[in-house]
């Protein structure tokens, strides 16, 4: 079973409704698919949350596994961002970590914005290629 980890861009997505991104994750779980998410994700949904969203965004945050950020992963997230930086590419702390946290837990990172996670030992996939695969 392929594992996933949800991008705040997708989290997002799914709970407006965007068609591509919902029956994306509606075929991973019916796959039986792993999903989840990180503290990183939930700090950006809050974020930017409307009010209307709260209850919503409870029970679909509640339904998803939860990776942490641990002490490895944060180290690999700095040195990625630091190894991007000498190469003239500018990664965000969010991203990195996020990026970090799917590494190190054998994750398949489901994002719109695959452009924002370069690094080679990461698998990317969008939602937008996974819906034209139904």
């Amino acid at each position: 079973m392929v594992g996933y980890l949800l991008d705040t861009t997708v989290i997002v997505d799914y709970l407006r409704g965007r068609r591509e991104t919902v029956a994306a994750i509606r075929r991973l779980f019916s796959e039986g698919s792993s999903l989840g998410c990180c503290p990183i994700n939930i700090i950006e949904v809050y974020a930017g949350m409307r009010e209307q969203e709260s209850e919503i965004i409870e029970e679909f945050l509640d339904g998803l596994e939860h990776y942490e950020l641990t002490r490895e992963a944060s180290r690999s997230a700095g040195e990625a961002k630091n190894a991007y930086r000498r190469k003239g590419v500018t990664l965000s702390v969010p991203d990195v970590a996020i990026a970090a946290i799917a590494i190190a837990n054998g994750l398949v990172l489901l994002t719109d914005n695959s452009k924002h996670y370069p690094m080679p030992e990461l698998t990317v996939q969008t939602p937008n290629t996974m819906s034209h695969q139904l």
